[in-house]
């Protein structure tokens, strides 16, 4: 059977940029027939976030994540179709998803991979099961619940970088619905900065290429910051550490700002601010949400909740076609998108 399928074309080095001519797409085929376990599916949406620019390094610099090969094909969050079934629990016409989904049209998986998925808990999007509903709702959640130490009428203010991403618009709900008295968000367009306040419930928001970002923090957190789910890293997540009060806590989620720099994971903090985190005793320790894996299905219900009774504001960048997957990784990586990238491959 002949398929498309896109594979990293080249590596943008280390301290590169990524575009999109990193990647390629071509053909190739796959096996006529399913053997015993296995099963077809047709592609239905791809997945494109930001800790993939780790594996387009010959080192990802993590152990849980494995380097993509050149002239190999992709892979990544996904969600299909089964169009053909050798596996005693999947059927045709099951929607499925996978964390390692190959980027193509139609591929033949190990039955055991995959995770049959529930389109009415999403009210029928599908998509949502690779942002809100997977694992970057996952992430949103877990963080804010295992590393926030949020709690109802502690008064606490969050603060969100990268508040119109795929997480962080997810976090800054989140954050309100446990329990936080103040969310404010820091992003990059003065659109972004409305979203987040208009639709997604959020206190006030910084666009940080405007003006003085510690002068708007200090008025906009006057008692301080409590919990800061950091998605970006810098600049602008010192300015935030030092506005953050005794026995505060860092939600380290990602360092998007440092992806594309060769300094080890999670970055050093500078001095004066790894002075402020010790002398205020700020927590900052490594977030993996694959560390919480028995807290997976009841999180994901809970997420799948609160998006029926409309709670949590959903936003997805859609890009139409595989061919644009590259185009969209791009974007992506620019800050350009709001809410999640998705690429939409079959209808």
């Amino acid at each position: 059977m002949i398929i498309q399928r896109v594979v990293l074309n080249s590596r943008p080095g280390k301290n590169g940029v990524p575009v999109a001519e990193n990647f390629r797409l071509e053909q190739s085929t796959i096996a006529d027939t399913v053997q015993a376990g296995q099963v077809r599916v047709k592609t239905l949406y791809l997945s494109v976030d930001p800790y993939m620019r780790c594996r387009m390094n010959e080192d990802t610099g993590s152990d849980y994540l494995q380097p993509w090969q050149l002239s190999e094909v992709a892979d990544g969050g996904g969600v299909g179709v089964v169009e053909e079934s050798k596996h005693e629990n999947l059927t045709k016409g099951d929607f499925v998803t996978s964390f390692t989904w190959p980027w193509q049209t139609v591929a033949i998986l190990d039955g055991s991979v995959l995770q049959k998925l529930v389109p009415q808990l999403v009210n029928g999007r599908l998509s949502y099961f690779l942002g809100a509903a997977g694992i970057t709702g996952l992430t949103a959640l877990l963080g804010v619940r295992e590393k926030g130490h949020v709690a109802v009428g502690a008064n606490q203010t969050m603060v969100v970088s990268g508040a119109a991403g795929a997480c962080g618009s997810l976090a800054g709900q989140i954050g309100r619905l446990e329990g936080c008295s103040r969310v404010v968000g820091i992003a990059g367009t003065d659109e972004k900065c409305s979203i987040l306040v208009q639709e997604m419930g959020f206190d006030a928001a910084i666009n940080y290429k405007k003006g003085n970002v510690a002068e708007q923090l200090r008025e906009l957190c006057p008692g301080g910051v409590d919990v800061y789910f950091d998605n970006v890293g810098g600049d602008i997540s010192d300015t935030v550490i030092s506005q953050m009060n005794q026995n505060s806590h860092i939600i380290l989620c990602g360092q998007i700002s440092q992806y594309n720099k060769d300094v080890p994971y999670p970055p050093p903090l500078p001095p004066d601010i790894e002075k402020i985190q010790k002398e205020r005793n700020i927590t900052r320790e490594r977030f993996l949400v694959l560390n919480y894996m028995d807290k997976h299905e009841a999180s994901v219900l809970q997420l799948c909740q609160w998006i029926q009774e409309g709670k949590l504001k959903v936003r997805e960048t859609m890009v139409e076609g595989l061919a644009n997957i590259g185009a969209a990784f791009q974007s992506m990586m620019s800050g350009g998108n709001i809410g999640k990238q998705i690429v939409s491959v079959s209808k």
